[in-house]
């Protein structure tokens, strides 16, 4: 078995500038893994409060999730550069103020203020990738391996970006880590726009689209609904680690905690994508789901540093997969026409669950603690596995116009 996923990953990356499409992907998204733990530690050092921290993340992961939409419209309509551009430029520009707030006295108010800008104008590029995936991949095989690694490339980008924001605070200071997180923002669109990605973009002009878009779609919204809950666990867990490492004087520990789970999601995505499963992928995502239940159950019942991190590193397991799943989804059930649309709608309900999950942590962590945290992590994650069993896939035959 193992030498069949081997050679299945081997195959794949032979394929033309799939390896500098992987490698694109994986330094794209270090910004998305270092900024919400850099923020949220550096505006906790400048106000001292968790809950002000947790509403200038949230905040900023909201006004992406609100943005994201009709960034996605914009991008099908007329293609990904114009708005590459634009948010290269303005959200960079929003998190400098963020970065000097002290220097300049800003109050809250104008630190929520630049955090939504940024988040509005966040560089799209984990969607961006999603759609180059579908482009470039016509055979459900390789468009399954494709967005499996994918979902582990994003957990390998959770597991070094918390890692260098958990060195950084432990040597240096939250400040310091913030400005890593910001330079990796910058650098983002850069990269992307230098790789091959854009040279396999199909573009669509003219052709008729519902004001709704990929909403009409029942099945569509069944899985952002299943995405949305899931990442309001994910969401959770992130400040109930946060606020477990601070009661423990271990402030940077979190980061390491964070990065345990995304081993454990990256190892079962690596897993995921190698194998080939017959029974079809609606049916496999609620019992993903349960692999992420359990664990976070188990969060609730250790003051052990140690032990809590073995159960990040089992919690994590089923995350990628699951995320893996919810693509797949996505790519077979919206139309060509909402290619980047469609994606950009998980994405609202992605982080939009993960700004909710922060907002609604930090007020929790701060008047019950991490274990009230961890329980209503396990509560939304079981949540998730029971909304999956309404999930359907659209049975159709492809056609040229709908890959």
């Amino acid at each position: 078995m193992l030498d069949d996923i081997i050679g299945r990953y081997r195959s794949f990356l032979r394929l033309p500038d799939v390896a500098w499409l992987l490698a694109t992907a994986l330094i794209t998204r270090l910004p998305i893994a270092s900024l919400t733990l850099a923020m949220l530690m550096h505006v906790r050092a400048l106000t001292g409060s968790f809950a002000q921290a947790g509403l200038t993340v949230g905040v900023d992961l909201a006004a992406s999730a609100i943005a994201a939409p009709a960034l996605g419209r914009i991008i099908d309509r007329r293609g990904p550069r114009a708005v590459m551009l634009v948010t290269g430029i303005v959200c960079p520009s929003a998190l400098v103020f963020i970065l000097l707030a002290e220097r300049l006295a800003l109050p809250l108010a104008a630190l929520v203020a630049a955090a939504a800008i940024a988040g509005a104008f966040a560089p799209p590029i984990t969607v961006l990738t999603r759609t180059v995936w579908r482009y470039r991949f016509d055979d459900p095989g390789e468009r399954k391996t494709a967005f499996a690694l994918d979902a582990v490339l994003i957990e390998l980008a959770f597991t070094l970006g918390p890692v260098l924001v958990a060195v950084l605070l432990a040597v240096a200071s939250p400040r310091v880590a913030f400005t890593a997180a910001f330079l990796l923002v910058a650098l983002a669109v850069p990269v992307f726009a230098l790789s091959p990605a854009l040279k396999y973009w199909r573009h669509q002009p003219g052709v008729e689209r519902r004001l709704l878009g990929p909403l009409a779609d029942p099945r569509l919204l069944a899985v952002y609904a299943v995405t949305f809950l899931l990442l309001f666990s994910l969401g959770l867990l992130e400040i109930g680690y946060a606020g477990f490492a601070t009661a423990a004087a271990m402030p940077a520990f979190a980061g390491i905690l964070i990065a345990v789970n995304s081993i454990g999601s990256g190892t079962g995505g690596l897993l995921y994508g190698g194998v080939h499963l017959d029974m079809p992928v609606e049916r496999q995502l609620p019992r993903l789901l349960l692999l992420v239940v359990l664990p976070l159950a188990a969060h609730t019942l250790t003051t052990s540093p140690w032990l809590l991190a073995a159960l990040a590193l089992v919690a994590g397991i089923g995350i990628a997969p699951a995320l893996t799943v919810v693509m797949l989804l996505i790519s077979a059930n919206a139309p060509s026409r909402y290619a980047t649309e469609a994606f950009t709608w998980s994405t609202t309900f992605l982080v939009g669950g993960l700004g909710a999950g922060h907002a609604l942590g930090g007020r929790i962590v701060e008047g019950h603690g991490a274990r009230a945290v961890f329980a209503a992590a396990a509560g939304a994650a079981a949540l998730a596995a029971i909304s999956a069993l309404g999930v359907r896939q659209r049975k159709r035959k492809a056609a040229p116009a709908d890959r």
